[in-house]
């Protein structure tokens, strides 16, 4: 493992497209980033626990100091720092140098044990549980002198500052630090002056604190290059008085003083008119503040020809060319979509501005023709960032459905798909009872691109989409949560499946209530027949749900259904596959033993549509599979089905003709009860052929699902038996030819090779 870890990373093959950041998402994982996740998520395997529960790496593992920092970031990422895994991070098996602990769940004491004795030059704290205050941070770092000196960057965004009222001069003992950011802090003036007392000090963030007065802050005049004052609610400081404080801070080379508020403050306004003020400035931000003007901030751009960014979201400035953010000038606002796109990348963890932005891309992106994976990637930031946010994640399911929508997820990587998928449904598990936004997410969920090929989970999609169904009388979003229910139903495993036949028994009641209703009227639209879809799906290798179909009346209902529709083959295909799902389930036999059912399959046999008349096949080879004893109806008729069905099959063209409708099978499991019945030779054809029929089509899924499920034996037993009917055995020949060239080319399973050797 940890010479795995040791390979360096290669640079990527280059991709299409214009943007490195979604070639990157299109690309593999690298092969660091796939072993570092192997790690994280199979952490005990490779450590042993102490006697305080911590882990502890086994002795013979070690780390480079670059990887380590990858796997505590990496481990910060994934939310799964607490005070047993970072107990790895404890002694000299591994070392850091920059240390990400974002949102880490730790106590102060696991704090100082697992990171304060590396060398550190740079800590991430930001959002780390309430229990550690800041000052628990600062005193654990300076009981090392290494760190003390030589820390260069610390962020302690959003903890709490000190236990007490006391005050006491920490940030001041860490004289190599150069960048500290301190948002969302109760960090007032004293703090502040503490904080300019810093030699090295050239990066400062003390956005959302609780500073008055920033007059301390022309001690550091003569270092201090990066000053973000971002939402300062505090600030009592006479308008004259501030701008003489950010005109001795001549080096200043960004100043940001944005506010979420959207107040009317005059600072920005008076701070524009200087021609005195901030001659190295390359980057100011003033976003939500009303009262500027395009006028006044051209004028203030254009007396400094080096400035590269001016921030104008949630203002009334930004609309002339020159601030449209397309030139070598970047401008965050809501006027195009270069501006949205900076907002995105610049306020992603401030949520009014982020919500702002998202309304403003919307706009932007309701009759978008073009794949933009770029903006879905921001996006996703912005919603990661703030989950429990609502208005954040109701602006943001609006732009995911404008992003995707009408073929625009065909062009997006799988990885980006995959990501905002699991984002909407958490989405929708939060806020249950917004129906916008859950509406919106549905509508996102309804891509095929998104429901066949982008990893997600399945299972708890399937059930939002149900809880939908079930509580939606609207025919357009009811026929849409039944086309996406009716892809869903095939992916999930047989144990799913039952677990949601179990938590919402109404579900098929509700889509049995569709059919009757669309038959009743003889409706054929997309809603019948995406239902008819959805309950094939969900019945197949479902035998709780086939049962709740029987308890809800579906034979009689699938009756009329068949008789009424009889000219639309494509109904009674979907209708019969459903039917021959129920056929599979032995206990329900005896109550599809209806002479009036059977009679009806019984002239499908012959339909000239072979869709048609392979499923009526499939119900009559269950049926009269179970032997004269289970046989319920006269044994005259049975006989006369078995006659029947022989002689029908013995009609149909080769396996290897091209059906329209190709059933997708879970699993091939059903067929081999019935090519064990070598006295029904009829029963035994219709399955040979079915899985000759898909293993010629799909033969990579379908003779590896044979292998894999050991439904060899059942060949091999056709195969070896004298007395085998002599179509079987053809058919039997021609599947294991098939198996033969897949295992010519993917290799031949353990079980595979005791197999034919036992019968050699």
């Amino acid at each position: 493992m940890v010479r795995f870890l040791q390979i360096r990373q290669r640079a990527p093959l280059p991709l299409c497209g214009n943007c490195p950041a979604v070639q990157a998402e299109a690309s593999p994982y690298s092969l660091v980033d796939i072993c570092l996740n192997v790690l994280v998520a199979d952490l005990a395997k490779f450590c042993t626990e102490r006697p305080d529960g911590s882990l502890c790496l086994k002795e013979s593992q070690r780390l480079p100091q670059e990887v380590a920092d990858r796997l505590l970031q990496t481990m910060a990422y994934q939310e799964l720092l607490n005070d047993g895994t970072v107990g790895i991070f404890q002694g000299n098996q591994i070392r850091l140098k920059q240390a990400c602990i974002r949102k880490a769940k730790i106590s102060a004491q696991s704090f100082k044990k697992a990171f304060c004795h590396h060398k550190l030059v740079q800590l991430d704290a930001a959002g780390m549980n309430e229990t550690v205050t800041i000052a628990d941070v600062v005193s654990g770092l300076r009981s090392s002198k290494w760190i003390q000196n030589n820390l260069q960057c610390l962020v302690l965004d959003s903890l709490t500052l000190f236990p007490t009222n006391s005050y006491e001069r920490y940030f001041s003992q860490f004289p190599g630090l150069r960048s500290l950011s301190i948002t969302n802090v109760l960090f007032g003036d004293e703090h502040l002056a503490d904080v300019a007392t810093l030699p090295r000090l050239e990066s400062l963030n003390i956005s959302n604190t609780s500073v008055k007065n920033i007059y301390a802050l022309l001690a550091c005049r003569n270092h201090l290059k990066s000053l973000t004052m971002y939402n300062l609610k505090c600030l009592k400081m006479p308008t004259t008085k501030f701008l003489d404080v950010i005109r001795g801070l001549k080096y200043l080379v960004h100043l940001d003083i944005s506010d979420d508020q959207h107040s009317g403050s005059e600072i920005a306004f008076c701070l524009l008119k200087q021609k005195d003020i901030l001659p190295n400035l390359v980057s100011l931000d003033i976003s939500g503040n009303k009262s500027i003007t395009d006028e006044a901030v051209e004028a203030f751009v254009r007396q400094r020809p080096r400035m590269h960014f001016i921030g104008l979201l949630g203002t009334a400035a930004g609309f002339t060319e020159f601030l449209s953010g397309q030139g070598s000038l970047k401008v965050s606002g809501g006027e195009n979509e270069m501006q949205i796109l900076e907002a995105l990348k610049r306020y992603n963890e401030r949520p009014v501005f982020v919500k702002e932005a998202f309304f403003h891309l919307f706009l932007q992106t309701c009759f978008m023709k073009i794949t933009k994976p770029e903006i879905l990637k921001l996006v996703i930031i912005g919603m990661k960032n703030h989950p429990l946010d609502l208005a954040v994640q109701l602006t943001a399911s609006a732009c995911v459905l404008n992003l995707t929508r009408q073929g625009l997820a065909a062009g997006v990587p799988v990885r980006l798909l995959s990501s905002v998928i699991q984002l909407l449904l958490k989405a929708m598990e939060t806020f249950p009872e917004q129906r916008q936004l859950q509406k919106n997410c549905l509508l996102s969920l309804s891509s095929v691109r998104i429901l066949q090929d982008v990893p997600f989970n399945r299972f708890v999609a399937a059930k939002f989409v149900v809880q939908w169904l079930c509580n939606q009388e609207n025919q357009h979003i009811q026929r849409i949560a039944v086309n996406v229910i009716s892809i869903l139903g095939l992916k999930l495993s047989d144990e799913q499946a039952a677990q949601l036949s179990a938590e919402f028994y109404i579900v098929v009641g509700k889509l049995l209530e569709i059919v009757e209703q669309k038959t009743n009227q003889t409706e054929l639209d997309a809603t019948f027949h995406f239902t008819l879809r959805a309950l094939w799906n969900l019945t197949d290798e479902a035998p709780t749900i086939c049962s709740h179909f029987m308890d809800h009346k579906g034979l009689d209902l699938f009756l009329q259904v068949l008789e009424i529709f009889s000219s639309d083959s494509s109904i009674q295909r979907k209708a019969l596959g459903l039917l021959n799902n129920v056929a599979e389930v032995r206990e329900l036999h005896p109550r599809l033993m209806q002479k009036d059912f059977v009679d009806h399959v019984s002239e499908l046999l012959n339909s000239a549509e072979i869709e048609v008349s392979y499923f009526a096949a499939g119900i009559m080879a269950n049926l009269i599979s179970r032997g004269e004893e289970a046989w319920t109806l006269s044994q005259k008729l049975r006989r006369s089905l078995i006659e029947k069905l022989h002689s029908t099959l013995l009609k149909w063209p080769t396996p290897e003709c091209k059906m329209v409708a190709l059933p997708a099978y879970r699993s091939l499991k059903p067929f081999y009860p019935l090519l064990d019945c070598f006295t029904l030779p009829g029963v035994q054809i219709w399955a040979a052929w079915a899985i000759l029929h898909v293993c010629c089509k799909t033969p990579a899924k379908y003779c590896a699902m044979l292998i894999e499920e050991n439904g060899l034996q059942h060949l091999y037993n056709i195969k070896e038996n004298d007395q085998s009917d002599p179509d079987v055995r053809y058919l039997t020949t021609k599947i294991l030819s098939y198996v033969e060239t897949h295992v010519k080319y993917y290799g031949k399973a353990k079980h595979l090779k005791e197999l034919q050797g036992h019968s050699d």
